[in-house]
């Protein structure tokens, strides 16, 4: 099932499970150590690539060394990245969130070996570099999708501005639990939230209610979106998907074009406030639409019941 209609929310180089990479230990080479990178935190980088052939081994720099919370394996983070494939002598830039309207990303989940060796212990506010070479990127395959051979180095530089762990909850004030002909909503510190179904039909329309009250910055259409939530069905209160579940925080750019979430989420999260839990009661034309969703038992006359805790909002990068 695609988890709240979403295809891509991470960086296409950056994530992904990869059988067959191997790990490796950070060290230099001779043509992996050249790269060298100008340019302050949070601004467009200015990369150079010797006009020769990249070494064999993985090459990691602090370029700069921030005082924020540590990146453990089993958190997520937010940040700014810049790819280049490596090719023989030559190089082309990839992908960039630098760019002009470019958004931060979320990284979690599986990152590629070499990546992960090179932001695992490293602080927010970082800049690092990595040069990862086939071995500890996509492996002998490549990635022909992305247009990468299985003979391609990988340059990264990543600026991390926030993490995130498994556990990452609203942290505002609380204003309700819900209840009434309204779902009511408990929970427990770290650990996901419990909703109960009341009697009786649901509302029409999309309702929109703030069970905790952050006092964060205020949720704008075309920010990255970090969340923790819960889905269920109010016909029967089958919880079809969890990020608590999986301890990965889910993020998005909200008000893409073409969404990358559904048009409740689009609708009913902007102008919320960072540090909040709120409860979206969804009709199916704001959710899965009359299809619905037979893999996760959303029927098309379902209405959905989410409870999401909205831990960032971050706009777009400065170049």
């Amino acid at each position: 099932m695609r988890r709240i209609a979403v295809l891509t929310a991470l960086p296409l180089l950056a994530v992904g499970v990869l059988a067959g990479c191997g790990g490796g230990s950070s060290s230099n080479s001779s043509g992996a150590s050249a790269v060298t990178v100008s340019g302050t935190f949070g601004k467009a980088p200015a990369v150079t690539i010797p006009a020769a052939k990249a070494g064999s081994k993985l090459t990691i720099k602090t370029l700069v060394h921030g005082t924020g919370q540590a990146f453990a394996k089993t958190d997520a983070f937010v940040g700014n990245y810049a790819i280049y494939k490596w090719s023989g002598t030559s190089h082309k830039l990839l992908q960039s969130t630098f760019k002009a309207g470019g958004k931060p990303t979320l990284f979690s989940g599986t990152l590629l070996p070499g990546l992960e060796t090179a932001l695992v212990g490293q602080k927010m506010g970082s800049r690092v570099l990595a040069v990862i070479p086939p071995k500890q990127g996509f492996g002998t395959s490549g990635d022909a999708q992305a247009g990468i051979k299985g003979t391609d180095t990988l340059v990264f530089v990543v600026d991390m501005i926030k993490d995130f762990a498994g556990t990452a909850a609203a942290a505002g004030r609380q204003v309700s639990h819900g209840g009434g002909s309204l779902p009511t909503v408990t929970a427990v510190a770290g650990s996901a939230p419990t909703i109960k179904m009341p009697k009786g039909n649901p509302p029409k329309n999309l309702s929109t209610q703030t069970l905790i009250k952050g006092a964060g910055p205020v949720v704008a259409e075309g920010d990255t979106v970090v969340v923790q939530y819960v889905g269920a069905i109010w016909r029967n209160g089958y919880q079809f998907d969890s990020s608590w579940k999986r301890s990965q925080p889910f993020g998005f750019t909200i008000g893409a074009s073409p969404s990358q979430v559904i048009l409740g989420w689009d609708k009913g999260l902007v102008n919320q406030t960072v540090g909040s839990r709120v409860m979206l009661i969804i009709p199916p034309a704001d959710g899965y639409g009359k299809t619905g969703s037979p893999q996760a038992h959303i029927k098309g006359t379902d209405t959905l019941v989410f409870v999401l805790d909205i831990l960032g909002a971050f706009g777009a990068a400065q170049g």
